[in-house]
């Protein structure tokens, strides 16, 4: 069987198969490997294509002069840039035994059949011929692409042990291509669970990130992580979604977590890491603050989630923090969590207050949020409609101005700093949004009212 390469692809497919020419006429084997193998196979676009070779990395250095980094030598892998693009060139290698659940001890330069072995799953474990195409399989991949099966190569519970990040990847993997995972390989994985403990936070959110941001149905991925126990070791939280009932007249459509999951599958691929995970977090203050209370009237109880918006803000920043997320991400998904109710309240808002929500740097994902929140409750969109025309006509208004009055003015103005200061400062820029203040004379005469003890408005 030949790998088909794509024509959207064919720049960085041709630059790939230069490096692998090279290698060639300095007589040594080289092959295109792994995902970009498999990609290939199933007609997707290639992230990268990486290359597996008999040379050692002195030799791959050598033949590259200049255009090569280090990466990870001691383990046989040199980075090639070339053309624009970069390649890892890789020693076909033997692994040793793996003490840290990661790096293996040390490594045997061997040939491709052995090499094969040392990965992680069959359709991850193929390799070709640059120029024909040609596909060469030591594992059962191609039985296994056409199964659409994700099997671990060789023994499941060594490739777990070897690397522990490998139970992730294996969900994703089945996730992103709608693959089912292997019997004995889940069963492994389930097993094993709790070991992604000891996987850094950075690794395990770069993995679960791309699962809910590539994935067709990231609730494929959800429920594959909740039922083989990966869930609960690395994001209780989300897994408490799962059982937390829903008051039905609003949410018909079942707990938290089905609620949860139908918004994440309604947003196209690829997702946005910050809407994906504002999505995914946006409810999840409903487990700590759920009550049922009883209508005094009708004697009926019904389900509350009191407060569940800035619970779940404080809950998202701890858990972003906690998977070592960028500030930038931390602070938008909390901003989202924390915002997604606010829309209620939206016909009612004074002017100021609207256009402060409408022009936050975060409101465009909030739209969207909350559009995705009302088609999976109860499908009403009136106040959306409004918030989302209110915003179309706010696109060609000026952007919100620069502050007339600081803090610096009203420490000038004698007044103290203090909790105080930012509600009079927050007021002021109210008036100044709505016209009723144009003029740092206008807001110091109205502070000196104030002071005389005189109960005054904001000027206007």
């Amino acid at each position: 069987m030949k790998a088909g390469f794509q024509s959207r692809d064919a720049a960085l497919v041709a630059t790939a198969r230069e490096v692998a020419a090279a290698l060639a006429r300095a007589g040594h084997r080289a092959l295109f490997a792994g995902g970009c193998v498999r990609d290939a196979l199933l007609g997707r676009a290639l992230k990268d294509v990486d290359i597996a070779t008999s040379a050692t990395p002195d030799q791959v250095e050598a033949i590259f002069p200049g255009q090569t980094v280090a990466v990870g030598k001691a383990f046989g892998v040199v980075l090639v840039l070339r053309g624009g693009f970069q390649f890892d060139v890789a020693t076909f290698r033997a692994d040793g035994a793996y003490a840290d659940g990661r790096h293996p001890e040390g490594v045997t330069f061997a040939a491709a059949a052995e090499d094969a072995q040392r990965r992680d799953f069959t359709v991850n474990g193929l390799f070709c011929e640059p120029e024909s195409g040609e596909v060469i399989d030591f594992v059962g991949g191609l039985a296994d692409l056409d199964s659409r099966v994700i099997r671990a190569i060789g023994e499941p519970a060594v490739r777990f042990r070897e690397d522990h990040l490998r139970m992730l990847r294996a969900v994703r993997f089945a996730s992103v291509l709608g693959f089912e995972i292997e019997p004995a390989t889940r069963a492994a994985l389930a097993a094993h669970a709790a070991d992604i403990r000891r996987v850094s936070a950075e690794r395990v959110a770069a993995e679960f990130i791309r699962l809910l941001c590539e994935s067709p149905r990231p609730s494929v991925g959800l429920d594959l992580l909740r039922e083989t126990g990966l869930l609960a070791h690395f994001l209780p939280e989300i897994e408490a979604l799962h059982g937390t009932a829903q008051p039905p007249e609003y949410h018909p459509e079942g707990d938290v977590w089905t609620h949860t999951c139908r918004m994440l599958d309604e947003l196209p691929a690829p997702r946005e890491p910050e809407l994906a995970l504002g999505v995914l977090l946006h409810d999840v203050g409903k487990p700590a603050t759920y009550c049922e209370q009883r209508d005094a009237e009708t004697g009926s109880t019904r389900i509350r989630f009191p407060n569940h918006a800035p619970v779940g803000a404080e809950l998202a920043q701890a858990i972003l923090l906690r998977l070592k997320q960028p500030t930038t991400r931390v602070e938008a998904v909390e901003a989202l969590v924390a915002g997604h109710m606010q829309f209620v309240e939206a016909t009612k808002m004074r002017r100021a207050k609207l256009r402060r929500f409408l022009g936050s740097a975060n409101f465009s994902r909030l739209l969207e949020l909350m559009r995705l929140d009302i088609l999976h409750s109860n499908n009403d969109f009136a106040t959306w409609r409004f918030l989302k025309e209110a915003y179309e006509a706010f696109q060609t208004e000026p952007v919100l101005p620069e502050p007339l009055v600081r803090g610096r003015d009203l420490i000038a103005w004698g007044m103290r700093s203090g909790p105080e200061m930012g509600a009079l400062l927050n007021e002021l820029y109210d008036a100044q949004i709505e016209g009723r203040l144009t003029s740092l004379d206008q807001a110091r005469a109205w502070l000196a009212e104030r002071a005389d003890g005189t109960e005054a408005v904001p000027p206007g």
